[in-house]
């Protein structure tokens, strides 16, 4: 397992000047006071200032200090030194109050104490992680009681797609079987015609009933499941982006969900 996350982390310490440096993640708009969270997040999430907030898998941080700017105070977690580097340095070149801590989502409570209002990941979080008994059980871990548990992100179903000359096809298993996904893509979300070295990512496929199992074995009250047929991202041709920035597929694709949403709590203590 080692070996798959060492892998991972050499590709995502790549990604992070490319990602910087690329329109998807709008540097210079967030320098000069923009949010980039998305709509949904904030809707549904709701108020966030004076809770505490612990962002797990939070890349270079953009998300988390968003947070703060709406009142949080934010703790955001990566396991690329990059990443938690480049956060740190745009935190302080801003002026905004957040910490980073260098750490995968496993070995967090060895590395990070407290307890938080709020844990929050989105957009390409749970595929990374091998075990989605032991994610929830950190989730568990940090959150106080009463706090609140919140993920959007890429919808299982939508994992197992691609583009092919007819149109969608069915590539990849929608159920685990423990092994990972060996993939070697070029590019990168953020910028469809980047030079990546360190290709090779493993990943494991979840089904939407294992994030919610999981996330109930380990004591949390789920109130909300959302299913919803758009994504941040142009992941396929035939899509379409709206007026919300939201990209959907054509009417002449089947509808399938691309995205989800989880809301849940710690129950408070008696």
């Amino acid at each position: 397992m080692d070996d798959y996350f060492e892998a991972n982390r050499r590709h995502w310490d790549e990604l992070v000047p490319i990602h910087q440096a690329s329109a998807y993640y709008e540097i210079e708009a967030f320098r000069a006071g923009k949010l980039s969270l998305r709509a949904l997040e904030r809707e549904e999430l709701g108020d966030v200032a004076g809770k505490t907030l612990l962002h797990l898998q939070c890349h270079f941080g953009l998300d988390t200090m968003s947070w703060a700017r709406l009142g949080a105070t934010v703790t955001g977690a990566d396991f690329s030194p990059v990443a938690i580097s480049a956060a740190r340095s745009l935190a302080e070149e801003i002026a905004i109050e957040a910490r980073f801590v260098e750490s995968d989502v496993y070995s967090l409570p060895e590395k990070l104490d407290g307890e938080f209002d709020i844990v929050f990941t989105s957009y390409g979080t749970y595929f990374w992680l091998p075990d989605l008994s032991r994610w929830a059980e950190v989730i568990r871990h940090f959150l106080a009681p009463g706090g609140t548990f919140y993920i959007a992100d890429f919808h299982p179903t939508s994992g197992m797609l691609e583009d092919s000359e007819e149109g969608l096809r069915l590539q990849y298993p929608y159920f685990g079987s423990g092994e990972p996904l060996l993939i070697e893509e070029d590019g990168t979300y953020a910028d469809r015609e980047a030079k990546v070295n360190n290709r090779t990512t493993y990943s494991w496929p979840h089904p939407l009933g294992e994030i919610v199992t999981a996330l109930i074995e380990a004591g949390l009250r789920i109130e909300y499941v959302h299913e919803f047929d758009y994504s941040p991202e142009q992941w396929f041709r035939n899509m379409d982006q709206g007026d919300d920035g939201m990209w959907r597929l054509r009417e002449t694709s089947p509808s399938v969900p691309l995205l989800f949403s989880i809301r849940a709590t710690n129950p408070p203590l008696s």
